[in-house]
């Protein structure tokens, strides 16, 4: 390909950009066309420098990386190359569909290998199917985020807000479903049935009639009595994983 590859440069930690544009004005060919500290400040870049290459942090204030993409899809949509620090969710999706990203910290050798692959998409641009998947990923993360995020719990005279990735486990009580985290518990008025479907079954899994857990929060499963299995959770509850509901976290 000829001609300069214009580069967008998106982190919310300076120091992140700072290493990311050390790397980059090594490149003879890569020009640095602009740098973003946030979501909205990098969407609105990505749509009026019309960069061919974005690094595009994860992990940002007011819209993360995948938010970003989604936001500029339908106007321009350059060659991305993601940078996270570990999560696992993220990874796995990138993984799944074959893009590439950079997992903090990265050596110089990782980043010149992305940087390749880079090259050869923005060469590639019309033919190659990089943005296909990347498209494939972003409305997948989309019909995610329908799940549930976060809960509204009344306290005293007002409300808070207890992030879904905070739970630990939920307990059936007739109409109602037991919240705990590791600060205390909460009462929802809602069906175990209606919670499960509206929770990510990539995060939360029901091991019994009238309990789910955060996979997250599981330290391990240890066979216990008639092929029901005990669950301790990090904050060290112990649970019955019933033998009818094995299969959600056992092969």
């Amino acid at each position: 390909m000829g001609g300069m590859i214009r580069a967008l440069v998106v982190d919310d930690e300076p120091l992140a950009r700072e290493g990311l544009k050390l790397h980059l004005v090594q490149q003879k060919e890569v020009g640095i066309v602009g740098e973003a500290g946030d979501g909205r400040r990098a969407a609105a870049l990505i749509t009026s420098l019309k960069p061919d290459l974005v690094f595009l942090d994860v992990q940002m204030p007011t819209l993360d990386g995948f938010q970003v993409v989604e936001a500029v899809a339908a106007t321009w949509l350059p060659t991305i190359v993601f940078v996270t620090a570990y999560d696992q969710y993220a990874i796995k999706a990138f993984e799944v569909h074959a893009i590439d990203y950079l997992l903090k910290p990265f050596t110089a050798e990782r980043f010149a290998a992305a940087l390749r692959k880079a090259r050869e998409e923005i060469a590639a641009r019309g033919s190659h199917d990089s943005r296909r998947r990347l498209l494939q990923l972003i409305a997948e993360r989309a019909g995610a985020a329908a799940h549930l995020q976060r809960f509204v719990i009344k306290s005293g005279e007002g409300y808070r807000f207890v992030p879904a990735a905070e739970v630990a486990s939920f307990e059936a009580q007739g109409n109602y479903v037991r919240l705990k985290t590791g600060k205390g518990q909460h009462l929802l008025r809602i069906t175990m049935a209606e919670l499960e479907k509206r929770l990510d079954p990539r995060r939360f899994a029901r091991i019994h009639r009238s309990t789910m857990v955060n996979i997250d929060r599981i330290k391990e499963i240890t066979p216990a009595w008639h092929g029901d299995f005990e669950v301790l959770l990090t904050d060290g509850q112990r649970l019955r994983l019933s033998r009818n509901f094995r299969d959600r976290l056992l092969p």
